[in-house]
Formats: C-alpha cells, structure tokens, sequence
C-alpha cells in the first residue's frame, strides 16, 4: 500500500505535466495560425503569446474541462494568407471554418492528421491546387464545404472513403471530367454539390443509390451528355433538386414524380425535349417548378391541379401550346408565374390574383386572347404585370390603379381599349408602364396626388389618346423616356417639360399639338433623342434647344415652324442626324460644325432656306457671303475644325495600333512594342495649322485625311483623359471605322449610322460581319467584334449607360484573345431565372423587350482561326 500511493501520484504528476504540455502547444498552434495570416480588422487581436488564457480568443473552442481546442471559427473576418501546416498539432480539433476570407494557396495535405475533426468549411476563399489526398484519412468528417474556390483536376475520388460524411459541397470550382460512381455508395449523405464546375460526361445511375439524399445539386457552367437517369426517381428523401443549365437533353423521367418530399426542381436552361411528365403532378410538396428555356411541347399536365403548395411556376421560353388551365388561378399559394414565349392560346385565368399572393405575373409573347382578370391585385402584392404582344382586349383593370405594390406595367401590343385607370402614375412604386400599340382613348390621367417618384418610363405610343397633356407632367423626375407618338393629343406642350431633368428620350411625333416648341425643354440636359415631328407646332425655334449638349437626334419636320434655323444649334458637337423639312423656314442653312455632314433630305421642303445642297440665297439674306457658303478656299476657322475631328480619329489610330502591337506580339516575341497612352489634348490654331502640310500625310481613308504633328514627350506617360469628352460623337467614328460609311446620307432619310447599325445588328456584336467594311476582311474577327462592342456602348441612348472616355481606352486596349480553331464563340444571354450555383427561385426573369429577348437566345458558332495579318 504504501508502494501504490507514491506510484498514483506520478502517474498524476505525469498527467497534469501532459495537459499543461498540450495546452502550450495548443496556444503555439494558435499562433502559428495568427502569423500566416494578414488581419487588416483586428479581428485576432486577443491572439497573444502574453495572454495566459487561450480559450478566451476569439473565434476558439476547448474543450468543457480542460483547455484543449476542438473548434475555430475564422469565417467572414477578411483575412488573407495561408493555412499553415502547424494546425494539424491541434489533435482534439473537431471544427474549421475560415469561410468567407481572402485565403489562397493549397490545402493543407497534413489537415488529414486531425482524426477528430468533424467540420471542415473552406468555402469562398481563394484556395488553389487538388484536393489533398491524406484528407480522405479523415474518418470522423461528416461537412465537407469547398464552396467557391479555384481547386482543378478531377473530382476527387478520395472523398467517396470518408464513410461518415453527410454534407459534400464541391461547387464553385474548376473541377473537371465526370461525376465519379463511386459517389453513390454514401449511404448517409444527405447534401451533395457538384454544381458550377466543368463537369461532362454523363450523370452516373449510381447516384440514385444516395437513399438518405435531401439536396441534390449538379447544374450551372458543367455540360453534361444525356439527360437525367431514371434512377434519380429513388431518392425519396430529396427535397431540393437543382440540374440547371448543364447541357441536360432527352425527356424529362417521369420516375421524378416518385419524389413526393421534393420542395425545389429547377431543370432551366436546357434542351430538353417532349412533353412534362403528368407524374410531377404527385409532387405534392413541391414549392418551386423552373422548367424554363427548354423545348418542352404539349400542355401543361392536369395533374398540376394538385400542387397545391405550388408558390414558383416558371415555363416560359418553351413551345407549350393550348390553354392555361383555369386550376392556374385556384393555386393557392401562387406568386410567380412566367409563361412567356410559348403558343399558349385562349384567355387569362378569370381568378388569377385572388388568392392574394401574386407578385409577378408574365405572360408575354403567346397568342391570348380576352381581357385582363380583374383581381390581379387583390391582395396587394402584385408587383409586376407583363402580357405584351399577345390579342388581348377590352379595358385595363381600373383595380390596378390602386395597387400600390405594383412596380412594372408592360402591356404593349395588345388590342386593349378604354382609357388609362385612374391612379396609376400615382402608384408610389411604379417605375415603369409601356401601354404602346395599343387601342386607349381618352386623356392622358390628371394627378390629383403626388405623382410617381421612381417612374422611369411611359410609353403610350400608338393609342388614340386624346386632349392636352397636364402640366403635372413635369413633376414626373425620374422619368427618362417619354413616349407619346400617333395618339391625337392636342394642345401645348407644356413648359413644365423642362422640369425633367433625367430626360433622355422624348417622341412626341404625329400627334396635334399646337403652340410653339417650348424653350423650356433646353433644360433636359440629357436628353439625347427629341423627335418633334408631324405636329402643328409654329413660331421659331428656339435656340435654347441648343443648351442640350449631348443631344444626337433632333426631328422637328412636318410642322409649321417659321423663321431661321438658330445658327446655335449648328455648335452642337453631339448632332449626328437632324430633320427640319416641310416647315416655314427661311434664311441661310449653317455650314459649319455637325451641319455640314447633313444631306438636302434634311432641309427639303422649306422654300425659303438656301445654302449648300438648296441652292444659292435670294439677295438681302444674312450671312450669305460667309466662306463655308462660297466657292474660295477653306478658311483657318473651318481648317481647325476639320483638324480637330481627325484628332478624335487619331485615338482610333491608337487603338487599332495598340490591337496591332498585340498580334505582332505573339508572332515574334523578339519585336518590342512600346504602346502609349493618349490624351485629349489643347493644341492652339497655328500649331494645328503648321501640320498641314503635304510631307505631315501620314494615312488617306474614308474618314479623311490624317496629319502628324509634334507634342510634348509629358503627354506619352500620362493617361489623363477628359471625363466631358464626347463618348457618343467618339462611338460614331468607330462606327464609321469598322463600316467605312459616312455618320449621315448614305442610309435613307432620317437615318444615320447608328440607327442603321442597330437596325442591320440588332445591336448584336456577333452580327458585326452584316455592316463590315470590305476592306477590313483580313481583320482578324474577334478584333473587329471587340471594337464594334466599345462603338455599341459608346452609342447607348441613355447617357448614363455610356462608359467614360477613360474607361473607352481601357477596354480599347484590353483586346480578348483569339479564340482557338474550333472553339465556340457563345451570345448567350442570362436565361435563367436563378443565380448560379445554389439559386434563389427563379422568379426574377422576365420577358425583354424584342431586341434584348432576341440577345438572349443562346447561340454559339464555330469560328475559324483568324487570318495572321492585321490592318485597320
């Protein structure tokens, strides 16, 4: 006995010596993990070596007795660095997390020494390299989060002998080849992510075996062989489905409709094909349904009657026929429904909207007939209403003008008649309403109440609406376009206009208005679209019209305007097409600035006015000895002017040479380029006209004639670009660059080389080759798309859509690479209605108007490897 008491207390001592020795190395873990990362937040400043209790840091777990640490929670702290192999001496770890940092590198290979871990979540970092193998040493790890990082090389196949694990997400990765089958022997899995990687091959049958599986997810970027094995009709614990956008074809399995516990199936943005399976109508639970953007025919199955939890109902972009159903309205929890673009005929659902909980409804592009249901709005919570383009008829529903949710109206071409309910653009959310083409009457709606602060956009044209229009109009501040063309409104316009001051766009063309043009409307300093015409309008015009400077289309024809074309107008640098004929006017045509690129068509049918292309002025007109009228030589005033327009080519010079030096660069390595960034720059008259010299030509083309000249060196090492220079006038020249047309009077009267470029292009770049100088054939393709794409974002209508000139050379200079022999060269637009990877329900996308719904279709072509000379 007394032999055992001395033996019981070393064996204590040796005890308490080991704890105290693990905890030590615990804390010098810690810190080794402190000193591999970059804190900008402070977040790990309780981390320190003087302080005695390590337990107490943030983010650390020990253990309930001792001081041992078994988890670290590092997530969202903006961190950057690495993990430091010294974490695997924290033996009794059993959580790590550091999602939602800047960490980069490889995973630790010696992570796979901590047998006690449990969770390990890496998630939304910057991690690179494979998956280590010695994690698959990992026995006890049932969360496996690598979420959003840049791991390569084949899913890996160790994960498949952790037999304990239940939460696997690999999506947001770089992962590539096929989903492995040994992925269906977990036989306790309950989540599994593959999505968002560059999977192929085809879905293995195997992983019908996952009997425990609750979320499935295999879609977005990975482009898979075939389509969904039946055996996926065995998961009957899986809630969440999501097979999205992967290249999925064939028919949709009918074995689906085994999944009675499913809440989410998403299978958008696909090809696939026939008809959906009556069988999805025994999912009872199912919530949200996203078969959009397939090619699915036939009707929508009876058996949906039965989805009574049904909330998301998204089957637009597919060639679906026949009626919708009335059952569509009796669904009770409804509150997205998207039919857009199929052949759907017969009338609207009569009880759509009383349940109460409609928010979005689209039925756009399909062939329906009848009149709007009248409780759309019935509990207040319709937010966007979208049936354009179909044979609707009868009066808008006077209900909705007291919805007060309600955000988007777009109802154009349609047949509807009566007039505009009462309320509407009172809507205090409203942002948008589009009732073009259209059989309104009526007046346009007085505003009794504050009018919409948000709206953004009312399109009324081709009505039959009637009256004056109200002064209140201009307490509409937000709004950017105004549409009001071929009604018969009549009266005034009202100076109120002016108010509009994010104005971009106003068509009041083939209307009855009288009066003169209201000087006011100078103060919408962004209007770049003013289209008067077809009016009654008389009196003179305005030059404060002039004061709207970045103004590009201006049609006043077809009045009964009187008086001098203001010579104001013709110091508009932005013009690119103007239109004044068959009015009064008289007097002398300016011949300077933007003025002289205009043809006779725009002046035709004013007797009185003369100038260049109109004949000589009867004798008494002012300003008819000016020089740019005459036969003599070109004044130094003009010479500056045509100088200082070749100087906005010469970036386009720069430009090309800096594609140029590009190309060259990968053809001999040797050569070296120096490229330089320029600037807009002030040179005086007589520097300007010192270079026009014979022996200064340096390049002769459909723009002009293209000088050099001298500057000084500080301007090749700065970028310093004017934020006010014309990006719009500079969008015209790249047009005039890759077309090898003049900006006016080579497309019709009315039209210049903008409106002709979207009209042949679609505003589409890949439709470059429609409008493509000949001369430029040897151009390298992508090249010139890359270019055409500034020059359409250089043209945008609404101003603020446009880049700065600084942002114009950056992406001037930041020309894409080649695309290698073979490879497709997509136009893909966002058809789906979810984000990529773990999706909200797909109840945002709605149907575009036809140039964007057109941008949206997928398309991909194989380009031929591009010729290895480049001359622009």
């Amino acid at each position: 006995m007394r032999l055992l008491t001395p033996l019981l207390l070393l064996l204590l001592l040796l005890a308490l010596a080991a704890g105290a020795g693990a905890a030590g190395g615990d804390a010098d873990a810690l810190l080794a993990l402190k000193a591999a990362l970059t804190d900008p937040t402070g977040a790990l400043a309780s981390w320190t070596a003087s302080s005695s209790d390590h337990c107490a840091w943030a983010g650390v777990t020990c253990a309930p007795r001792g001081d041992t640490v078994t988890g670290i929670d590092l997530s969202g702290l903006n961190l950057t660095g690495t993990l430091p192999p010294s974490l695997s001496r924290l033996r009794d770890l059993q959580r790590l997390s550091v999602a939602a940092n800047a960490l980069y590198g490889p995973i630790p290979p010696s992570l796979g020494r901590l047998a006690q871990l449990a969770h390990l979540n890496l998630s939304n970092n910057a991690f690179n390299g494979s998956f280590p193998a010695p994690l698959a040493r990992l026995r006890a790890l049932r969360v496996l989060d690598l979420y959003n990082n840049n791991l390569t090389s084949p899913l890996p196949l160790e994960v498949a002998r952790m037999p304990a694990l239940r939460h696997l997400h690999l999506g947001g990765n770089f992962f590539s080849g096929e989903i492995p089958r040994e992925y269906g022997r977990w036989t306790r899995m309950q989540y599994l992510a593959v999505s968002g990687n560059e999977l192929s091959g085809r879905i293995p049958p195997e992983l019908g075996s996952l009997s425990s599986l609750k979320e499935l997810y295999i879609g977005y970027y990975n482009s898979y062989t075939g389509g969904l094995p039946p055996e996926l009709g065995n998961l009957t614990e899986l809630v969440r489905f999501d097979a999205a956008n992967c290249g999925l074809s064939g028919e949709i399995p009918p074995e689906l409709g085994r999944l009675r516990k499913l809440d989410t199936l998403f299978l958008q943005v696909n090809g696939l094909t026939g008809t959906i399976p009556s069988e999805l109508g025994n999912l009872e639970s199912l919530s949200s349904l996203d078969l959009s953007n397939n090619a699915l025919t036939g009707e929508i199955p009876a058996s949906f009657a039965e989805l009574k939890n049904l909330t998301l109902l998204n089957l637009f972009r597919n060639k679906l026929r026949g009626n919708i159903p009335d059952f569509v309205g009796d669904l009770p929890g409804l509150e997205v429904l998207q039919l857009w673009e199929n052949n759907f005929t017969g009338g609207v659902p009569r009880r759509l909207g009383r349940n109460g909980r409609l928010q979005l409804l689209d039925l756009s592009s399909n062939r329906l007939t009848g009149t709007l249901p009248p409780e759309l709005c019935a509990g207040g919570n319709l937010q966007t209403l979208i049936a354009l383009g179909n044979v609707l008829f009868g009066a808008i529903p006077d209900s909705l003008g007291q919805c007060k949710s309600l955000s988007r109206v777009r109802l154009g071409e349609n047949y509807l008649n009566g007039s505009i309910p009462k309320g509407l653009f009172e809507l205090p959310k409203l942002t948008q309403v589009e009732l073009q083409d259209n059989l309104l009457t009526g007046n346009f709606p007085a505003i009794v109440g504050v009018p919409a602060p948000n709206l953004g956009e009312i399109s009324l044209s081709n009505n039959q609406l009637t009256g004056a229009l109200p002064a209140s109009l201009g307490n509409f501040s937000g709004v950017q376009k105004l549409l009001l063309d071929q009604n018969k409104f009549s009266g005034v316009i009202p100076p109120e206009i002016g108010r509009l001051q994010q104005l971009s766009k106003a068509d009041l063309s083939s209307n009855k208005f009288e009066g003169g043009v209201p000087p006011e409307i100078g103060k919408c300093r962004l209007l770049t679209y003013l289209d008067l015409s077809q009016n009654n309008l008389s009196g003179k015009i305005p030059p404060a019209i002039s004061g709207m400077r970045i103004l590009n289309y201006l049609n006043l024809s077809r009045n009964h305007l009187d008086g001098e074309i203001p010579p104001s107008i013709a110091t508009m640098q932005s013009l690119t097409a103007v239109d004044f004929s068959y009015n009064n006017l008289s007097g002398l045509v300016p011949g300077t600035g933007q003025f002289s690129y205009f043809n006779a068509t725009s002046f035709v049918g004013n007797p009185g006015l003369c100038g260049p292309y109109l004949g000589p002025c009867l004798p008494g007109v002012a300003g008819t000895d000016h020089p740019a009228h005459g036969h003599g030589g070109l004044s130094n005033t003009v010479k500056l002017l045509i100088v200082l327009g070749l100087l906005v080519c010469s970036i386009v010079f720069a430009a090309a040479a800096i594609l140029k030096a590009r190309s060259l660069k990968k053809a001999s390595e040797a050569r070296v380029w120096k490229l330089t960034a320029f600037q807009r720059l002030d040179f005086s008259s007589d520097d300007v006209l010192d270079s026009l010299k014979e022996e200064n030509i340096i390049g002769k083309g459909g723009a002009g004639i293209v000088y050099k000249g001298a500057m000084p060196n500080e301007y090749a090492y700065t970028l310093k670009v004017d934020e006010k220079s014309d990006v719009y006038s500079f969008g015209v020249v790249l047009l005039e660059l890759v077309t090898g047309r003049k900006p006016v009077g080579e497309f019709g009267d009315g039209v210049d080389i903008v409106q002709w470029t979207k009209m042949m292009t679609d505003s589409n770049k890949e439709q470059v080759t429609k409008i493509l100088d000949p001369r430029l054939s040897t151009v390298p393709l992508h090249e010139v798309m890359h270019v055409f794409y500034v020059a359409l974002l250089c043209i945008e209508e609404q101003s603020v859509q446009r880049p700065t000139m600084r942002e114009v050379v950056q992406m001037l200079s930041e020309l894409p690479p080649s695309p290698k022999q073979g490879e497709e060269v997509s136009n893909a637009g966002d058809g789906s209605a979810s984000s990529p990877l773990h999706p909200a329900p797909a109840g945002t996308n709605e149907a575009p108007t036809d140039v964007a719904k057109d941008q949206q279709q997928q398309q991909t072509s194989s380009q031929p490897s591009p010729p290895d000379l480049i001359s622009i």
